[in-house]
Parts: structure tokens; C-alpha cells; sequence
């Protein structure tokens, strides 16, 4: 799966309701391990675009203190 093809937000909604269609006990022991393995592939998705988004705003504190010591000079 292509982690870019996916929003945060996308993924976590179908998470969710994986999560909602397994706690219902309407799924059969087939579907169950197709999607348990979708969720584990949802939670990567999630976890990659977190794992971005962090280190990407670390940059940005990086940047703006770097600015705030080159002003007070």
C-alpha cells in the first residue's frame, strides 16, 4: 500500500470503522483476518504520516529559534 495515497484523517476513519465492524461480531472468521491485516496496513499509514508531521514541525522550531538568534545579535 501506498502510505501517500492516504490522509491521516482517511485512514483513521476506516480504521475506525474496521474497529466498529469487528466489535459488532458480524464479521466471519475470513473477513476477520482480511481485516485485521487492513487495519495493521491503516495503522502504518497513520504512524508514517505522525512520524512526518513530527519531524517536519521540528524543522520549523529548529528554523524559527535559528531566527530568533541571529535577530538577538
Amino acid at each position: 500500500m501506498e502510505h501517500n495515497a492516504y490522509t491521516y484523517n482517511d485512514a483513521f476513519q476506516e480504521l475506525q470503522l474496521i474497529v466498529s465492524e469487528i466489535e459488532s461480531g458480524q464479521i466471519n472468521v475470513d473477513e476477520l483476518t482480511d481485516k485485521i491485516r487492513r487495519a495493521s496496513d491503516l495503522i502504518a499509514v497513520c504512524k508514517a504520516k505522525l512520524t512526518s508531521s513530527e519531524a517536519e514541525v521540528e524543522k520549523l522550531l529548529a528554523k524559527l529559534a535559528q531566527q530568533d538568534n541571529t535577530e538577538d545579535e
